[in-house]
C-alpha cells in the first residue's frame, strides 16, 4: 500500500506518516524497487495505534518510548503496561475535568436561558 492510499485510509497526512517513519515510531517501511514505500498491514495497525494514542493526547516521547520497548520484546512486557495504565490515568482525569467543564457550561446556558424567558415574560 501507498504512503498516499494509507494517509487517506488513516485520516493522516503524509507529511505525519513520514515524520513517525523518521523519528522512530514506525519502523523502517519496506520501500519498493522504485523506492516508494510499501506499507503492510502490520504497519498501518502500528500506524492506526500510534493516531489513537496521540488523540488520546499520549506524548511523542512516551510513544517512543514505548515503541522502543515493543523492538526489545516480551521482557518489557511490564513496563509497557505500566506505561499504558498511566496514561489511561492521566485520560480519565481529563475526562473528569471536561465533564466538570460541561457541567458548569450546562448551568450557564440555563442560567441565560431563564433570564431570556424572564424578560419575555416582563
Amino acid at each position: 500500500m501507498t504512503i498516499s492510499e494509507v494517509s487517506k485510509m488513516l485520516d493522516l497526512s503524509q507529511d505525519t506518516i513520514r515524520y513517525y517513519e523518521r523519528i522512530g515510531l514506525i519502523p523502517s517501511i519496506m520501500r519498493k524497487s522504485s523506492g516508494v514505500r510499501d506499507f503492510s498491514e502490520d504497519d498501518c495497525k502500528n500506524i492506526n495505534f500510534i493516531k489513537c494514542m496521540r488523540n488520546a493526547g499520549m506524548p511523542i516521547e512516551v510513544l517512543i518510548e514505548y515503541v522502543s520497548l515493543v523492538a526489545q520484546g516480551e521482557s518489557t512486557e511490564v513496563a509497557r503496561q505500566e506505561l499504558i495504565i498511566e496514561q489511561r490515568k492521566i485520560l480519565m482525569d481529563k475526562v473528569e475535568e471536561m465533564k466538570q467543564t460541561i457541567e458548569r457550561l450546562d448551568y450557564k446556558i440555563e442560567f441565560y436561558g431563564n433570564r431570556a424567558l424572564n424578560k419575555k415574560e416582563s
